[in-house]
């Protein structure tokens, strides 16, 4: 875990009991604020996530959500989140605060939702419940502050609500001899052995080359469904237009045997997609891989590495778990499971949602999927 969000979990232990609950308002983000969206996002007292960004909010823009952009304030700070939303029939409207709210701490949540609540109850927008999933650790004292905002759990959406991270933060050096002796032992023998990583420039030709190791790995490990190319095209696409968008490949045979995309995004880095060839000849090729693109990260100055998605820490061991083998993967790095809460429904209409939950949210999704062939969140 970095010192950052060691930082911030410190900070949040001591307002527990200390500082008095502060007070919100709600708005939506100038013309000028979206403008200079990532700017913003990125001051978050979290550092935001590459999921609330400009890039992301232009994939999801039009692909049947809406895009809002939401501006939380108390006293001289603001948190800026991107708001997903889509429009059903009687119910009205879901948000969905994607990786966010961005807050300070736990127990900003109550009072961050109830100025969401008179907001769109002010502007009559008929949102029948606001889903959100923070970058908020999980621990005794947040459940806490979850239940206190009155906050139901909902299923996870995002890969990463439980996931390695990696500090960064620190000399080259000290980075390497931090994560393990078997992760150290084949990023070595890889370089031994005369594997070498390749930056690629985006485009066509990388995009299908990574596609193609992706698809390869689900179809031999079924360990989680892929979207379209086009999908992963206009998302790649997306971010290495802003500069925030890296992929890396070995070789073996004159063919691509293992590549990553990896996000550099304010002072976080994410492993956002990743794939390879199976039965290769090369040794710690992977491995070598990710210190590739750890390297890079430090170089554009990122000071924490998300290895985006892992079973939950209690899960980490289970062989039956669908994320098993990327699990072990990612641990070699880091041995820390981070939980974060995870993704939870915060109720503006008790019978709507009730609703909702009882088989509306399978039929909408059943339909979108059928509609477009894509995943519905």
């Amino acid at each position: 875990m970095s010192a950052r969000r060691h930082e911030y979990r410190n900070r949040a232990r001591n307002r527990l009991d200390t500082a008095p609950l502060r007070e919100f308002t709600a708005r939506f983000a100038t013309a000028e604020e979206i403008e200079n969206w990532d700017k913003h996002v990125t001051a978050n007292p979290n550092g935001g996530n590459m999921l609330q960004s400009a890039a992301y909010a232009s994939v999801k823009n039009g692909s049947g959500w809406k895009v809002r952009f939401l501006v939380l304030e108390n006293g001289g700070s603001a948190s800026y989140n991107l708001v997903l939303e889509k429009s059903f029939p009687v119910l009205g409207r879901l948000w969905y605060l994607i990786k966010g709210p961005g807050l300070e701490a736990a127990p900003d949540l109550k009072a961050a939702l109830e100025a969401c609540a008179a907001f769109v109850r002010g502007r009559k927008l008929n949102v029948f419940t606001i889903k959100i999933e923070p970058d908020i650790v999980d621990s005794d004292e947040a459940q806490a502050h979850l239940r206190g905002a009155g906050l139901a759990k909902a299923p996870n959406i995002q890969s990463n609500d439980s996931t390695a991270l990696l500090d960064i933060s620190g000399p080259e050096e000290a980075v390497f001899k931090a994560i393990s002796s078997r992760a150290r032992n084949a990023i070595r023998r890889a370089e031994r052995e005369g594997c070498e990583v390749v930056r690629k420039e985006h485009g066509p030709e990388t995009y299908r080359a990574l596609y193609g190791l992706m698809a390869d790995t689900v179809n031999a490990k079924g360990s989680m469904p892929l979207r379209s190319y086009e999908y992963y095209a206009a998302f790649w696409d997306e971010f290495c237009n802003r500069g925030q968008g890296n992929f890396f490949f070995t070789y073996e045979d004159g063919k691509p045997s293992v590549g990553a995309f990896v996000i550099n995004y304010g002072a976080k880095a994410t492993y956002k997609d990743g794939g390879s060839t199976q039965n290769r000849k090369q040794y710690g090729d992977s491995h070598l891989v990710q210190w590739a693109a750890i390297r890079r990260m430090q170089e554009l100055g990122c000071t924490e590495y998300d290895f985006c998605g892992t079973p939950p820490a209690s899960q980490i061991k289970d062989k039956s778990h669908n994320l098993y083998g990327m699990g072990m993967f990612k641990t070699s790095f880091t041995k820390t499971v981070t939980d974060f809460v995870g993704c939870h429904d915060y109720v503006l209409s008790p019978l709507k949602h009730r609703l909702w939950v009882k088989g509306a949210e399978k039929v909408f999704r059943r339909i979108e999927t059928a509609r477009t062939g894509q995943q519905f969140y």
